[in-house]
């Protein structure tokens, strides 16, 4: 079942928030693929932006009258673009006179590289020679840096500035969420270009300004089909899906990205039929439009469709295996998502990124593949992902997951001393809150706070729920009381579904009822589900009774549902409302999925489900399930068998 692993030796093996690999549809980030670690979101794929972020541009042309001069510019360049910036600046020392040209090569090489100190210290040299080219790479530096505010202070101090310059800037400001002084400095620009418009165009449609976008668009001088293709794609984000349609109609030239843009809006809005019309009639696809394609399938549910596309394409590169496991993952069919990876290693082709080793190592951790997990693990450690912090977090869960708490913990001391982020210590306080680990969950979190990070909506789901297993009550509700005085977190579904879990494990069933008729928004199908489950350990009908009604609004398919409203009838004495639960679970036709467990020895993976009788040792396997209860009735334990007789009904 999960040993395909197993077909390949392990020593030939060659480590989200994905956002590395995958196009933003939805929304930002992963990935953040943070969102993959903390909650089941699908938000991948090509950027369609008209706007792009700041780059270090090199010179291209070199007009140098010295030919000596311009040859060891073009060498100075040709090091820089390779990453060889040490011995460019070693080149660039050796130059009796190095003019404007070579100053710019070297300030922008040493940017490229991340070295935006060492650029500075260049850039302020007494006998530096500098024009508007250099002024705008160190700006551009800044904001590639993240230092808006260094950027935006070079800004107004340049003696010169032109439209690349101002570009640089409300770019900076747009990336940074900075829209309005970005909108202040677009309206003193002396002189605008396409790009200038494309670039708060883009931005004001993509913070959900869309009408001051449209009439920007409108009032544009001329448009390119960068300009069409922001607009198009800024009105299918802010669901105006139709007029979306109206302005691809009338564009007078359309590209590739413009029919990606258009099919990507369609998906957005769970118009498949009509994406997929559009996907048919594309005059070309690239990687791109395929990938897509897939992932609006997937993220309107129709993974059947999507498997079948992605069988049919004619080249596959990272990001389309990505896309397919990640949606097997999410659909919870994490055996298949590994083969798909199998697949992948077995092509030769797509080496697997950030995003590919979260999702896969996710399928381990559903499945409780340790063995599959330490595989992918080796294959990690021979990547440049193994330093990654998503990645060594998503191990971390794994290990978590497969029951391999210590693993986990060392992993999380000794591997990642130097470089722990929020998201490693998020990842580590969920497995011990997943081992029911309260005490040590809680340790954890003070010594985070002693190293100075700020916790986020994430660190409390995880505190709060390993207080609710280790039945911290008291604690649960102190953290959760911090969380909302906090301010500066949202406090979602998964914070109301945990506390009333906290309460309903602990059997304060009405303090649980009274804090979900205080919440502003309509309780979700998790909170009462959370509630349900309470009443099933305590045996409470009444409270029981009002939470599955609700669940049953929800979800009126979930069989899970009547089972457990049945069995707290059951176990009150309540026979004849309980047959009439299970009566009306069979007149809709619903039936509950068995439980099942798997456990791996030597290579092979045994399955088990309630009752059953077909795995070749069952004899064997029975007689001393019988004999581990004769034991456990010696010490005094007493199984709960009131509704026993239910569970084997047909």
């Amino acid at each position: 079942m999960l040993a395909f692993f197993r077909v390949v030796e392990v020593g030939k093996f060659i480590r989200i928030p994905f956002s590395n690999c995958v196009q933003i549809i939805t929304i930002p980030v992963l990935i953040n693929l943070k969102l993959l670690l903390r909650r089941p979101r699908f938000n991948l794929y090509h950027s369609i932006d008209g706007s792009r972020s700041a780059k270090i541009s090199m010179p291209r042309k070199d007009f140098t009258v010295d030919g000596n001069v311009a040859r060891c510019n073009w060498m100075i360049t040709s090091l820089s673009k390779d990453g060889r910036i040490m011995e460019a600046r070693r080149l660039f020392d050796e130059m009796r006179d190095p003019d404007v040209i070579t100053w710019t090569s070297v300030i922008s090489g040493f940017i490229k590289c991340g070295m935006i100190e060492e650029a500075r210290r260049l850039f302020d040299r007494v006998d530096a020679k500098k024009n508007v080219v250099t002024w705008t790479a160190m700006v551009g530096g800044y904001i590639r840096s993240n230092k808006i505010s260094e950027a935006e202070k070079l800004f107004h101090e340049m003696p010169n500035k032109n439209v690349v310059s101002w570009n640089t800037m409300i770019d900076g400001y747009a990336q940074n969420g900075g829209i309005d002084s970005a909108m202040y400095l677009f309206e003193k620009m002396p002189e605008r270009n396409v790009v200038s418009w494309n670039t708060v165009v883009s931005m004001l449609a993509r913070c959900g300004r869309i009408e001051e976008a449209r009439k920007l668009f409108d009032r544009m001088p001329e448009r390119d089909v960068i300009s069409w293709t922001a607009m198009i794609a800024g009105l299918s984000k802010n669901g105006r899906i139709d007029e979306a349609r109206l302005l691809f109609d009338r564009m007078p030239e359309r590209n590739v990205v413009s029919w990606n843009a258009m099919i990507t809006g369609y998906s957005q809005n769970s118009r498949l039929d009509e994406a997929l019309d559009l996907f048919e009639k594309m005059p070309e696809r690239d990687l791109p439009s395929w990938n897509t394609m897939i992932t609006g399938l997937i993220q309107n549910g129709d993974l059947r469709r999507a498997r079948k596309l992605f069988n049919a394409m004619p080249k596959k590169n990272v990001i389309s295996w990505t896309t397919m496991i990640t949606g097997y993952v999410q659909e919870g069919e994490s055996e298949e998502a590994l083969k798909i990876f199998s697949r992948m290693l077995s092509t030769n082709g797509a080496k697997p990124n950030q995003g590919t080793f979260v999702s896969v190592l996710g399928a381990c951790s559903n499945l409780a593949g340790l063995g599959e997990g330490q595989q992918i693990h080796q294959i990690v450690s021979k990547t440049v992902y193994q330093d990654s912090t998503f990645v060594v977090s998503a191990l971390i869960n794994m290990y978590s997951k497969c029951g391999e708490l210590k693993t986990a913990r060392k992993m999380f001391d000794d591997g990642m001393t130097s470089q722990r982020d929020l998201v490693s210590w998020n990842g580590i306080i969920a497995a011990y809150a997943h081992h029911g680990c309260g005490k040590e969950a809680i340790c954890l979190f003070n010594e985070m706070i002693k190293s100075g990070f700020k916790p986020d909506d994430s660190t409390y789901v995880g505190l709060i729920s390993a207080c609710s297993h280790a039945g911290l009550v008291e604690e649960g509700l102190k953290y959760f009381d911090e969380l909302v005085k906090d301010g500066s977190m949202l406090v979602r579904e998964d914070h109301y579904a945990c506390l009333v879990d906290l309460c309903g494990r602990a059997g304060r069933l009405k303090e649980a009822v009274d804090f979900i008729e205080r919440l502003e928004t309509k309780p979700s199908a998790r909170v009462w589900g959370a509630l349900l489950a309470g009443c099933n350990v305590h045996a409470n009908a009444k409270i029981g009774k009002l939470a599955a009604k609700k669940l049953l609004e929800v979800e009126p398919e979930n069989a899970g549902t009547y089972m457990l409203l049945s069995n707290i009838y059951a176990s009150t004495g309540k026979w004849k409302e309980a047959s009439r639960v299970r009566l009306k679970m069979k007149d809709k036709g619903l039936k509950k999925q068995p439980g099942c467990s798997w456990i791996e020895v030597r290579n092979r993976v045994h399955a088990f489900v309630v009752g059953d009788k077909s795995h070749s040792q069952s004899k064997l396997i029975y007689s001393l399930i019988r004999d581990l209860h004769s034991k456990m009735k010696k010490v005094g334990y007493e199984p709960n068998n009131v509704f026993l007789s239910y569970e084997y009904e047909d």
